[in-house]
Parts: C-alpha cells; structure tokens; sequence
C-alpha cells in the first residue's frame, strides 16, 4: 500500500514512477533527486550528532524515511538503515509519538501485509522487527510516564496488525532472533492496549493475569493505570542510577538486587527485559553490575526446568518468554564485550570472572554423555554449556539458547572486522565460529550464521527485484548502541526524580521507641513516597518531561556561549574587510612597481639602442624599408642570374 504524504517533495507519484520506470535517462534523473532526499533527511535525523542540533526535526524525517523506504532496491535498504539508528540514538521526547505511531502502523503493515505473503525468508524482515522493536520499546517507556493517554485511536489501529503478528509462530519460530522481536513486539503492545483501552480486543485473546505470580509486596505502582513493576526492575534502574552518580550505595543496591533474581522466574517477563537493558547498561561502565549481571543468568538457566514443570502444572504451556529473555541476555552481554569501558571488562564478557583458560580450551570439546556444567554465563560458559548438551532431542530452549550464541558471535565479528586494536578478540572469534562449523550437526549453528550474514550483508529486496542502488554512506548498524542508555537515564529520571544522589530508598528505616511523633510520621511519608510511584499521588511524575529542563547554570552558560559566538563572528567579519583592504593595497603596490620597472628599463633601451618602441614590437612598416634598402646592395642581381651565372662556369 502506497501512502499519501504529506507537503514535502516524496509523493505518492514519485514512488510510483520511481518504482515503474524502465526509462533509463528517467531512472538516473530519479536517483538523482532520491540521493538529494536521502542527504536531506540524514541532516534532519541528525545522524552524526546523536539526533541533536538545530536542523534536526525527528518527526518530519521519520515521516520522510517511512515513505522513501517505499521507493524499492537499495534505496528501501538505506532509509531502513537510517531509521533503524535514528531510533536507536533518538532522546525520549513526548512530541514525537505522533510520528512513532506513524512508524509503528507503517512498519507493522509491510510485516503482516507484505513479508507474511512471500514464501521465503528476506533480509528486510529482519530490518522491519528490529525497527519494530525498537518503536514498541519506545512507546513502552512513554506508557510507563503515562503519556498515551490522549492516542486511543491510534493504539485501536494497531491492534488487527497486533492480532496478525500473534499468529506469526510458525512463520519466525526457527529464527530466535526474528521471533523475540515479534514477541516483545506483542506482549509490549498488548500490556498498553490492555491497560489503556478497556475492551481492548486482547482481552479475548489472553485471559490469564500479564503479573499474577507478583505478590503485592514485590510490586510497585508506577502509574494512574495501575500498572506495576517488580522489585527486581526497579533495583536494576537503582544499580544504574548509582553507577550513574558515582553513589557509595551501590554495593547495597546489588545485595538487594541479587535477592530479588528469582524474579526473573516468573511471568513478568517484559519487566526482565527491561531490568536487562538496564543492568547491562551498568555493567558496560561497572565491574560490580558485571558480575551481577552474569549471576542473574547463572541462576536462571538451572532452573528452566522447574519452570516448566511449575507452569505444565498451571496448564500455561507457553515457554517462549524463557528463551526470549536468553535471547536479550546474549545480545546485551555481546554489547558488553564490545562496548564496555575497559578491556578487562570485555574479556570478562567474554570467558567470565574463573577458569578462563580451562573454558576457553574445552568450548565444543566435551562428550555428549557428560554431564553439563555452568561455569560461568559469559560467553564461552554458554557455549560450552549449551553446545555440550546439544542433542537429536534436546529441548527447545538449548537449542534457541545456541542459537542465540552463534547469531552474535557472528555479528560481533563482522564488527570488529576493522578494529586493529581488538585483533585478538577477532581472531579468538574466528576460531571458535570455525569450530562451531565443524562440530554443527544439528544445522542450527548453520542457520543462526546464514541469518546473521543475510542481516549484515542486506543481500536481496524482498518485494521487488528492481535493482537501482545508492551509494550508502552510513554504515549498517547490527546492534543497538545507545537505546539502552537512553532507557537508562529516562527511566532513572522517572523512578528517582527528586531524590538527593546518596539517599537511596533501598531499606526500611530504622524507628526507635524514644523518637518524637513528628519524626515518625516524617518518616513514614518518605517511606509511602519511595515505595509507590503513582502520578495521581505525585503529579510532579506525570508533568516530568522526559528532557528535564536546564538549570540556571545551564542557561548562563549557553548565553555566555551565545555572545561569545557572536562576538567572534563580528570579529571575523572586521578581519575580513581587513583582509580584503590589504591584499588590494599589496596589489596596487606590485602595479606601480611593476610599471616603474618597466619605465627604467625602456629608458635604458631608448638610450642604448636609440629607439622608444617596446622590446617585442616590430618597427613601423617605413622603417623597416629603409632599413633593407640599407643593408641590400642595389648592384646585387636577381636570383635567376645568380642561378645562370652558377650554371656557366660548372
């Protein structure tokens, strides 16, 4: 479906002609004005400045990509790259979720309208899930602020898309990573319509309570919808905040963060992907949120088992959500091995905090009959782990956790592929990509490659065969970069908006028999107000905007900034008057100096020679008559006589 836009030049004809044509002038004229549109739109998505700057507008150019991705071959594939980091690195701004419902809508109709009706599997439907995901994780963070209260109808437009996508399991199921992203996706969805919208058509689809398995301890209200977050969620959020201030407390916050892992156990598990995100933004910058991070996941993994067992017995046969969450937990701990701030860090990531050298030379070395061991959940513990239990009839999570492995192990190394400086991580990567080719039986491995290599390389259009290219100047992004920090401090700015840096709510306070009645109930207020965050309550939390406002100093500097930009540049155009003055008076100068020399020295010609003209002047036509009557005998005979006259005396 072809959309009308908007007043700006993409229009519903120009996609089609573009699409159309078989002219060939036609088609290079078109290229020309899509690489012009393509220039325009990088300016105001601002991609090298984060999505900053005065000639950014997010908006306008989301609504411009959205219809140039409609343009087909390589130009779909570069204002899908575009979008896709541009949501990435984005800010949170409220004004935005017009156009990110405009994205969402668009994105999930080539999905449940185009890419469900080919038989085979394209590059781009990669693109579309990931841009997806990040759309819906956007929207999720906005609902979380409670600011979707006034887009019903746009939330009512989604949900027949919504609906398409739930039914997609069979279509994406062998593909981990394209299936986690539907499923954050729907379950994402599903909570804000469900929350938003009263008779939302998914309460036909899913019965059961989205956090039944919270008692009401553990959660924690966050907005008028009565929406409730677990503990673990929120102390992850309080590990970042920590980190982020550089607060003393963040020892406490991960002894309290580890006593609530057993949350990841439980149904909530869209709450875990976000305490995810979170703690492995902290543990890029923090050893200490490193080992957390990797303890979470070496108590979960045992423990799959049981809950299975747990929920056959409930009658909730659905497991998707377990290996969802190993999905997000190898990518993030992929980031972390190539983003995180010291290299100790990365090869933490990488083989794990003990027996490095004991896991990194036993990866696909162990026997099938041996029993598995989790030493560590970094990634060689994982590999080995799953890869020793490996089997015909393994279960369904080892072999999406495998999976998982391979696809970013994949990725990483295309990543590093131009890195000098990380030459041996590439090159550990390598080798174990190699033994992973050899020792694949299953085919899985051969399948998380073969996906990884058709997202990177973006090999073939998936709904045209149409071939024109532009030349892309913005490099693919396979992993999310800075997404993550931004949910970090946006979430972090919701759950602690008005507390000082060192006074984290992590404990109940201490009250003493002999303390004063107004101290008790002081006391207690600060207490309700930590444990429940609720904008009917605090309506300073639903007025937060997500780009807090600058402060004084902020506001003088940036005026300091402005006159003295200003100051500078009428100091530039005062040197550039001047400049021009003396280069025409330096000019002026070599002209009079040239035309003196040249009088001196036609002075010293007419009085040497006698004669006024110029050395390359020929004389008057007169003047050089007399001259050859002078020079010329006039007894000389002619020419023919000279000829006779040799003639007769031979």
């Amino acid at each position: 479906m072809i959309v009308n836009s908007p007043s700006f030049s993409i229009t519903k004809e120009f996609i089609l002609r573009f699409n159309e044509t078989t002219n060939a002038k036609e088609e290079k004229e078109l290229l020309d004005k899509v690489r012009k549109y393509i220039i325009r739109c990088k300016r105001k998505l601002g991609l090298k400045t984060l999505g900053c700057g005065p000639h950014v507008h997010l908006p306008t150019a989301w609504t411009e990509v959205v219809y140039l991705a409609q343009c087909k071959g390589q130009v779909q594939e570069e204002a899908l790259n575009m979008l896709y980091i541009s949501l990435d690195h984005a800010a949170f701004d409220r004004d935005h979720l017009p156009a990110l419902f405009f994205v969402a809508e668009s994105i999930l109709y080539r999905l449940c309208c185009d890419a469900f009706l080919k038989s085979y599997l394209y590059s781009v439907e990669i693109k579309l899930t990931k841009i997806g995901y990040l759309v819906c994780l956007r929207l999720f963070i906005f609902f979380l602020h409670g600011h979707l209260d006034s887009f019903k109808q746009h939330l009512l437009r989604l949900q027949p898309y919504l609906q398409a996508l739930s039914c997609s399991g069979n279509s994406y199921n062998k593909y981990t990573n394209i299936f986690s992203n539907i499923q954050f996706i729907v379950k994402a969805m599903e909570i804000i319509c469900r929350t938003e919208l009263p008779e939302s058509l998914f309460n036909s689809v899913e019965n059961e309570k989205p956090y039944n398995s919270c008692s009401n301890r553990e959660q924690l209200n966050l907005n008028q919808r009565g929406y409730e977050i677990d503990q673990l969620f929120w102390h992850c959020v309080a590990a970042w905040y920590c980190v982020e201030k550089d607060s003393p407390q963040l020892e406490k916050v991960l002894k309290h963060l580890i006593l609530h892992k057993t949350q990841l156990q439980k149904n909530s598990w869209l709450d875990s992907v976000l305490a995810l995100i979170v703690l492995g933004e902290a543990a890029k910058l923090n050893m200490a949120c490193l080992k957390a991070f990797l303890d979470l996941m070496r108590d979960f993994l045992p423990s799959i088992n049981s809950i299975q067992n747990q929920e056959e017995s409930g009658m909730a046969g659905d497991f998707s959500w377990i290996w969802n969450l190993v999905y997000i937990y190898t990518t993030i701990l992929a980031e972390i091995c190539l983003y995180a701030a010291t290299s100790n860090m990365q090869k933490t990531a990488l083989i794990g905090f003990c027996e490095c050298k004991r896991s990194s030379q036993k990866i696909l070395v162990l026997e099938k009959s041996e029993e598995p061991e989790l030493r560590n959940t970094s990634i060689l513990g994982l590999l080995d782990y799953f890869s020793s239990k490996m089997s015909d009839n393994c279960d369904q999570e080892i072999q999406n956790g495998y999976y998982c492995l391979v696809y970013n192990l994949v990725k990483m190394s295309w990543e590093l592929q131009d890195a000098e400086e990380h030459n041996g991580l590439r090159n550990k990567i390598w080798q174990i990509l190699q033994k992973i080719k050899d020792e694949d039986k299953s085919g899985i491995a051969q399948r998380a490659i073969n996906i990884a290599k058709a997202e990177i390389n973006s090999s073939n259009d998936p709904f045209t065969s149409y071939n024109s290219k532009v030349p892309s100047s913005v490099g693919d992004e396979i992993f999310s970069k800075f997404i993550g920090w931004r949910i970090a401090n946006t979430l972090s700015n919701l759950f602690f908006p008005c507390l000082d840096t060192h006074t984290l709510p992590l404990e109940k306070p201490v009250i003493k028999q002999d303390q004063t009645k107004h101290l008790k109930t002081s006391q207690q207020f600060l207490k309700k107000r930590n444990l429940q965050f609720t904008t009917r309550v605090h309506s300073s939390v639903a007025e937060l905007s997500l780009c807090p406002y600058p402060d004084f100093f902020t506001k003088a500097d940036k005026e300091l900034t402005r006159i003295i930009d200003n100051h500078w540049h009428k100091e530039l155009k005062l040197r550039e008057i001047e400049d021009t003055i003396r280069e025409a008076k330096e000019q002026r100068d070599k002209e009079l100096k040239e035309q003196k020399h040249f009088k001196e020295i036609m002075k010293k010609r007419e009085e040497k020679l006698h004669k006024n003209t110029k050395p390359y002047e020929l004389p008057p036509r007169i003047y050089m008559i007399s001259l050859e009557k002078k020079i010329i005998p006039s007894d000389l005979p002619e020419i023919h006589d000279l000829k006779e006259t040799k003639r007769t005396m031979y």
